[in-house]
């Protein structure tokens, strides 16, 4: 039996920072995954491979280039499954070794197998069909979560799959239904219409990505359809089917829609929320009880119903992304061994990396209005500043929400090239409470993106002094 201070479950975002930093205040520390490979879906499945396959995108239809060289841009004409997978194969073996080298460097042992609670403050780890005790003073659990699989769905891995499946397809697809308009499915229907598939996207609320700015969503939509996709908002499946191969004529997936519409395509991709992974963790043996969806809930210091035992990531809930489960993970461990930090959940920021980005920090507009908070928005397209002619990029924007009276900047909205870059900028300078004057009275390198924000600054300075 092996005690320690920390026991940490799950080697995804979460569980890296948590017993990296719980190792940083002294503390003996452990992390166990049941995997073979360390980085969860972060690293093997979701975010490192999505973005991988999105550079693979950008870089073979030279669709970031369309906008001053055209189709010469492109670099490949025929572009096949291998020539994606194996861009994104490359990272994930490297961000192996980057992983095990930052645990190994902060003495955490690495103890493989599936955790189990046999007591508040007792794990039985199984491994090849033996099993070792941990015991623990305090725990984070960070397991992270999987793609929602429903029975009635006919998953086969190669015509109706899940985001897990996407680069195991054996060629790419002429035609595409994405179910669910969530980040995920999104990104993904992006991507693939990029590449040329036929892209259909089924979402049953009327706004894609419901927590962003409404212009900024209304933009995407439009974005997305100039890029060939259509989408069938407001609208829900009541079946799906694989069509008999007498029938197929071209098309092997039918979608039935509670609205007597019937799709068809080649494949169908389901993206339709994801399920926690507690099942197998023995929570019954400590007095937890996780959600329907096998999520737990935590007080503002990550602490679940059971105070020793620490909760971080996807297992939690929204937002779910690999930048805010690290910075979970961190925070958890710091409360749990008494070291001050001072948190600042309000500023996280989002980052969406369809085709555009997106991204944002702090409020939207609706929420404003909501809250009764008087506020300006200012405005700067891309095609007003060279860098965004320099880029081919005329469709992007970016927007400052800046509060009536005191001018601080409420939120920064930002959709079109480099976005999840740009918007760290405005998250600094509200982070120190600045207004709008740090950007109109300051200078910004030309020609940069970066100049965005100094348009957008004073346009909303020039409504303000218009009030």
């Amino acid at each position: 039996m092996r005690h320690y201070d920390c026991a940490v479950i799950g080697t995804g975002p979460a569980g890296q920072k948590a017993a990296i930093q719980a190792a940083k205040l002294g503390k003996n520390v452990c992390i166990i995954e049941k995997s073979p490979f360390v980085g969860g879906a972060q690293i093997n499945t979701g975010t490192i491979p999505s973005k991988a396959l999105r550079e693979a995108v950008l870089h073979l239809t030279g669709a970031n280039r369309k906008g001053i060289f055209g189709e010469s841009s492109r670099v490949k004409r025929n572009i096949t499954i291998a020539d994606l997978s194996s861009i994104s194969g490359n990272v994930i073996r490297r961000e192996w070794e980057v992983i095990r080298d930052a645990l190994e460097r902060n003495n955490v042992d690495m103890v493989w197998g599936e955790a189990h609670f046999e007591g508040p403050n007792l794990l039985q780890v199984t491994h090849n069909s033996e099993a070792t005790l941990v015991t623990a003073d305090r725990f984070v659990l960070a397991t992270g979560t999987r793609p929602a699989k429903p029975t009635e769905v006919p998953f086969d891995g190669k015509k109706v799959f899940c985001s897990d499946g996407i680069l195991k397809l054996d060629t790419l697809p002429k035609s595409m239904i994405v179910v669910g308009g969530g980040v995920i499915g999104t990104e993904y229907a992006c991507m693939m219409a990029t590449l040329g598939v036929r892209v259909t996207l089924i979402e049953g609320k009327n706004k894609l990505l419901g927590f962003l700015d409404d212009e900024i969503s209304e933009a995407l939509h439009y974005l997305m359809r100039q890029n060939g996709i259509t989408l069938r908002m407001g609208e829900k499946v009541e079946k799906i089917a694989h069509m008999p191969p007498e029938m197929a004529n071209g098309v092997q997936v039918e979608a039935t829609l509670e609205s007597g519409k019937v799709l068809q395509a080649q494949t169908l991709l389901y993206c339709v929320g994801r399920q926690g992974t507690t099942k197998q963790l023995g929570l019954d043996n400590v007095g937890l009880v996780a959600d329907d969806r096998e999520r737990l809930k935590v007080n503002e210091h990550y602490q679940t119903g059971v105070p020793h035992i620490y909760a971080a990531g996807d297992i939690i809930g929204f937002p779910a992304l690999a930048s805010t489960s690290m910075e979970q993970g961190r925070l958890a461990a710091c409360h749990a061994f008494g070291a001050q930090v001072h948190s600042m959940s309000h500023l996280f920021p989002y980052g969406i990396y369809a085709i555009p980005e997106i991204s944002m920090v702090g409020k939207t507009e609706q929420q404003l209005t909501q809250e009764g908070i008087p506020y300006e928005a200012g405005i700067c397209y891309y095609k007003e500043i060279a860098k965004g002619q320099l880029l081919g990029d005329d469709t992007g924007m970016l927007k400052l929400l800046i509060h009536q009276k005191d001018q601080t900047i409420l939120g920064v909205h930002c959709i079109g090239t480099g976005a999840t870059e740009l918007v760290h900028i405005g998250q600094a300078v509200m982070a120190f409470n600045g207004t709008v004057r740090y950007f109109t009275e300051n200078v910004f390198n030309y020609p940069t993106l970066a100049e965005a924000y100094k348009v957008a600054a004073l346009n909303g300075s020039n409504k303000l002094r218009h009030i």
